[in-house]
């Protein structure tokens, strides 16, 4: 019988600092985040004679805090440190765990580079890009300021970047406790990021490709203004399908979950609906700044105004490639987009 709802295991959730085995060697981990989503799951793998960590937080003082409690109590040596993707909630402690702990860093190329790239706001991975891109497409001034003063935010999640890493490739088996986790690379939600997927424990390690109850951000950097990484995050995910229901689903937001045959198809749907919407919208030519409303009919502080418009413009971009909207540029420099005939 096909599940009809998301299965959650597990009650609660555990405490900063704490952990709690979701799995036979697998331990739950959850930090603070200085955000509206105020938290973000990490992952501890019995490796033997020592632990293996995956994802480690952003860089703030309650999140170091909370870790050094965990290393307290360990007992054992951190062998290892794998990082999803470079997002500042996950690569954010890479450097510092590493310097703390011994281990090294292990990441796919895609990730280490992009998370360079961010660090150093390199020409197209800057502010001033992102605003410039973001006032193209018809953000108001306001906005575009608000985020402008906001400079180099990621550098404030993630203070310092590993030299030196250990490239992980798609595919590939990593063998951690004994057993074999498989890395599967995906696609549009960052440049490169890894899940990892353990046959004999019925675990995946999803980071945000998958997520239980909010759908993962898509965004259009400004240094590939033409991308579809809406495109390649639905080609992604459909990859999951092939993994059996029963497996526990360890995402980096929300709850452990099983069913996820359902859930990558919910997703399906729901960027399915997002795209009716903008194709209604873009009747007349329409910008991404005045169809942000029809995505996000709510209030946005400036931190959620970033990823609603480079989700605004991924999914307008995904449209356009699909050749169901065509594109044009105003006398005031402005991009729209219109529904194809």
């Amino acid at each position: 019988m096909t599940p009809t709802k998301l299965e959650y295991p597990f009650d609660g959730v555990p405490a900063t600092g704490a952990t709690r085995e979701v799995a036979p060697g697998v331990a739950w981990v959850r930090m603070p985040l200085p955000f509206a989503l105020d938290h973000i799951n990490l992952w501890l793998l019995d490796d033997g004679e020592g632990v293996a960590i995956v994802d480690t937080g952003y860089g703030i003082d309650a999140t170091r805090e909370a870790w050094e409690t965990i290393l307290a109590g360990l007992g054992k040596p951190v062998t290892r440190i794998i990082v999803t993707h470079c997002h500042p909630d996950h690569l954010g402690l890479a450097q510092w765990l590493s310097e703390k702990t011994g281990a090294g860093v292990a990441m796919s190329l895609g990730e280490y580079l992009g998370g360079h790239a961010l660090w150093q706001q390199l020409p197209g991975y800057d502010a001033v890009s992102m605003v410039a891109q973001f006032r193209r497409h018809g953000l108001d001034e306001a906005r575009c300021e608000a985020l402008a003063r906001r400079g180099n935010a990621y550098a404030r999640g993630v203070p310092g970047l590993p030299s030196s890493y250990r490239r992980l490739l798609d595919g590939e088996h990593l063998t951690i406790g004994g057993r074999a986790w498989r890395v599967i690379t995906g696609y549009g939600h960052s440049p490169e990021h890894v899940s990892l997927y353990c046959e004999a424990a019925g675990v995946l390690i999803s980071g945000d490709m998958l997520l239980p109850r909010i759908s993962t951000n898509v965004s259009v950097y400004a240094a590939t203004p033409d991308d579809d990484p809406l495109g390649r995050f639905l080609d992604s995910i459909s990859g999951f399908k092939q993994l059996p229901d029963s497996v526990l689903v360890l995402p980096s937001h929300g709850n452990p979950f099983r069913n996820i045959g359902l859930r990558v198809d919910q997703l399906v749907e729901h960027h399915a609906a997002r795209c009716a919407d903008l194709l209604a919208a873009c009747a007349a030519p329409r910008s991404a700044g005045e169809i942000l409303a029809t995505l996000f009919p709510r209030e946005l502080d400036t931190h959620q105004v970033m990823f609603a418009m480079g989700e605004a413009i991924a999914h307008l971009n995904h449209l356009e490639h699909k050749e169901r909207v065509r594109r044009s540029v105003g006398d005031d420099g402005v991009v729209r987009f219109v529904r194809s005939l």
